[in-house]
């Protein structure tokens, strides 16, 4: 590339050199002139054409695996796969973690990632997701690895799915169908089991397909003998009749657990139990950070989606007063939406909390987009409203100045380290503060006789002081209406 001289000049000096019918050609072929106007705008790196439209290898996502006994344990049961993306927008760098938190989603399901590459394109292919030359080469790339599965980094449509696979001779998922069967995987409970399914059954009703006599007609009609009244369902239609029954089905198991679920959050609202909720994004260190504020024993694991079933436990604020936390389901970024219905009864539990503790790993790369992926699912829930505490965990690995940005730009956060204890103390104290606290203040002189009243004041209420006095437990404290109503006939006359 030249400084010197302008597009205008290299044009003309091109009607020079070059015959009318190569101009073109040359024109294609030829640098454009770097000026500081233009080119001193733009931002991020600039590529050649051909490297533009190039599948684009990213490097450092094989797995690696060093034990011998894991080896051949893993080779048994692990898919070899190929990840490819589509880089529609954003940096190099933003492109090269959603590939890479997808290898971390197929290594976390059981897969064995040889490959990933990146297609540039202003939007995914509508045919084929990267366009058919580009999945000739992907092709060639499956045949070089020996993969026996491709995972694409975005949700593919019916269409895209079947003329992909056409074309790479192998399984082709999406990043969806992925997560379903990472949460498939992971699901112990009735409840988690039974939306998962769901979630399950609403992505695979569109993409069902028939093969050979699955398509054909089955024969109407008649209670015997020779059916007259024409063609009936294919077996795919029967198959979607059947799985949409089973939808309906599940849906109403669903909602009947829902029903215990909100049952106990009403006995938690009666009892005026402050509660806080844990939302962030998967891995995060949420269950670590339950563990360390509650001492639960929640699973604990470095992988994606290690927990799906919500935790409930019972903590106490340092100046005594009781408040439940629940730790939620871990959130990604363009968590599939059927995932989204099928948990909103889980979901549920941070819509109905006095306070998030929103969990963001401090060591991420890239912080920023964890916090606004989990805020955009907060949104579809509901719970926009719920006052929010944002907690930086593993601070103690995290990048100082990561740190210090992300305490500058999130007004109310807090660093902390759940596997050290750093940062826990203040974390607690924090949280007392923040939670919603009684609106009546009172003083009264309860008898010794009425014990449960002064338990009911320790348990639902703030208690600000108490005295043994030989007429019975003299208190000041901190409670909502209705027990202050109990405790009125013990109030203290004022002295004359």
């Amino acid at each position: 590339m030249t400084s010197s001289s302008s597009p205008s000049q290299d044009t003309r000096r091109l009607a020079q050199d070059y015959p009318d019918g190569l101009r073109a050609d040359a024109l294609m072929e030829e640098d454009v002139a770097w000026s500081h106007e233009i080119d001193g705008e733009r931002d991020g790196d600039q590529f050649d054409r051909s490297e533009r439209a190039a599948l684009r290898r990213v490097a450092g996502l094989s797995t690696e695996l060093e034990d011998v006994t894991e080896v051949e344990y893993r080779q048994l049961r692990l898919e070899r796969v190929v990840l490819v993306g589509v880089w529609t927008s954003g940096t190099v760098q933003d492109a090269d973690n959603s590939l890479a938190e997808l290898a971390a989603l197929a290594e976390t399901a059981g897969a064995l990632v040889l490959d990933g590459v990146i297609q540039r394109r202003d939007k995914p292919d509508a045919a084929t997701y990267i366009g058919s030359g580009k999945a000739l080469e992907l092709r060639d790339i499956v045949l070089e690895t020996g993969a026996d599965t491709v995972i694409c980094d975005g949700e593919l449509s019916p269409g895209q799915l079947i003329q992909l696979e056409d074309v790479v001779k192998v399984k082709v998922i999406d990043r969806t169908a992925l997560i379903l069967d990472i949460f498939a995987q992971h699901a112990k409970s009735r409840e988690g089991k039974a939306q998962v399914a769901l979630a399950q059954m609403q992505y695979m009703l569109p993409r069902l397909r028939g093969w050979g006599q699955s398509l054909s007609r089955q024969m109407g009609g008649g209670r015997g003998g020779l059916a007259t009244r024409g063609p009936g369902e294919t077996k795919i239609e029967t198959d979607r009749r059947r799985i949409r029954e089973k939808m309906a089905k599940m849906r109403r198991e669903i909602a009947e657990m829902k029903t215990g679920r909100e049952i106990k959050r009403q006995e938690r609202r009666r009892n005026k139990v402050p509660s806080v909720a844990i939302a962030g994004y998967t891995n995060a260190g949420k269950s670590s950070l339950l563990n360390r504020l509650t001492g639960a024993g929640v699973l604990v694991e470095n992988a994606l989606f290690a927990t799906l079933d919500p935790t409930v436990r019972r903590a106490e604020t340092p100046s005594g007063r009781l408040y439940t936390l629940t730790d939620t389901v871990g959130f990604v970024r363009h968590l599939p939406h059927h995932l989204v219905e099928a948990f909103r009864s889980t979901m549920e539990e941070v819509g109905d909390s006095d306070l998030i503790l929103h969990v963001v790993d401090g060591s991420h790369p890239a912080p920023e987009e964890q916090l606004a992926a989990v805020r955009e699912v907060i949104r579809e829930v509901g719970a926009t409203d719920v006052p929010e505490i944002v907690v930086i965990n593993k601070a103690d690995a995290a990048d100082p100045l990561v740190l210090q940005r992300l305490l500058r730009n999130e007004k109310r956060s807090l660093a902390v380290s759940a596997r050290t204890g750093l940062g826990i103390e203040e974390l607690l104290a924090l949280i007392d503060n923040e939670l919603p606290r009684p609106s009546v203040e009172i003083e009264a002189l309860v008898p010794y006789t009425h014990g449960k009243l002064v338990a009911r004041a320790h348990n639902e209420g703030e208690v600000l002081s108490e005295e043994h006095t030989a007429e019975g437990t003299l208190l000041k404290v901190r409670v909502h209406e209705e027990l202050a109503a109990e405790l009125a006939p013990y109030v203290p006359a004022p002295a004359a």
